[in-house]
């Protein structure tokens, strides 16, 4: 297939774009490099600098590509940001998205698939998350994401556009060749791997009082690419809605720790400060509709391999793309 993908210059866009490359599609990324590194582009994809927030910009580049289908990763991402400026992520996010499926109508391109996010669903009544669990956000950036799935939902009931929302938990992990690079740096595992490498000095455990059985937050992590297959698997089916995606399996931050001292042979130093506003003490997806409808399942859930591949490429990437 020819996959327009949106935000390929990021963390997940552009593993999805080497595991789409790998299994022979041809790419076209479409980012403003706003957030994302011109050097995590696949150098067998095209890219197309443009923003979503330029409703000509994409939509002159969906009519010169015409692909047959489009991945959308751009977006903002981090809570705290979202919180001190909302009209950023509405404004990315949504009217970016907005954007994109109304050039997506423009040029006849009848299929989607959307990096949501479990934080569509804010403080969750049961757990493991499934996809009937109410959503209610609790910040604007996952307001901002259920916005856009609930346009997607009226563009598949008014003209028959075709939307698969992948909700996912902790992204996390690297292959050889693309791996995280954020900054600010949010994210647990580049941030422990940090002090590994003495960037930073210690690692901040934010509350030790959960009920847990360590007494950390547990969450859900899952490698970089089994969520870049599952992007694939939605793409190349004919499913549309939600589907969550993640292990299934809870991991504290005590057990990042612990693994992560083993996989880099370093102390890594941590500290226990107090509990941030809304952590819960866990969140753990239950991704049964994408076994059963997309065939997904991870292969790799093992929290030692996720350590393991994250680990070796900051060590061969110790100034990220800056390199």
């Amino acid at each position: 297939m020819k996959i327009l993908v949106t935000g390929g210059a990021g963390y997940i866009g552009s593993v999805t774009t080497e595991q789409l490359l790998d299994q022979g599609h041809e790419v076209v990324v479409f980012d403003n490099l706003e957030r994302g590194h011109r050097s995590a582009v696949d150098p067998r994809a095209r890219l197309i600098e443009g923003d979503l927030r330029d409703r000509g910009s994409i939509g002159s580049a969906m009519t010169e590509v015409e692909p047959e289908a489009v991945m959308h990763f751009a977006a903002y991402a981090l809570v705290p940001e979202s919180m001190s400026s909302p009209e950023m992520y509405f404004e990315n996010n949504l009217q970016g998205g907005i954007n994109l499926a109304s050039a997506m109508l423009q040029a006849d391109v009848p299929n989607i698939v959307f990096s949501s996010t479990c934080a569509t669903y804010g403080q969750p009544e049961t757990v493991p998350i499934s996809e009937k669990e109410p959503q209610c956000p609790t910040n604007p950036y996952g307001e901002s994401k259920l916005g856009f799935e609930r346009v997607l939902n009226w563009y598949r009931e008014i003209y028959g556009m075709r939307a698969v929302y992948l909700r996912y938990f902790n992204a996390c992990g690297a292959t050889e060749r693309f791996g995280e690079d954020h900054a600010p740096e949010t994210h647990i595992i580049p941030i422990v791997l940090e002090v590994a490498l003495g960037k930073r000095e210690k690692v901040m455990v934010y509350g030790d009082d959960y009920d847990t059985p360590d007494g950390s937050c547990v969450r859900d992590y899952i490698h970089i690419v089994d969520l870049a297959q599952a992007h694939i698997k939605a793409i190349t089916s004919d499913a549309a809605g939600p589907f969550n995606l993640g292990n299934g399996t809870g991991y504290s931050v005590n057990d990042i720790l612990t693994t992560a001292r083993r996989v880099t042979g370093h102390p890594i130093p941590s500290e226990v400060a107090p509990r941030r506003p809304g952590d819960p003490d866990l969140l753990i997806a239950n991704a049964a509709r994408a076994r059963d409808i997309l065939g997904w399942k991870p292969a790799h859930p093992e929290l030692e391999d996720i350590i393991t591949s994250a680990w070796n490429w900051h060590v061969a990437h110790p100034d990220g793309y800056e390199d």
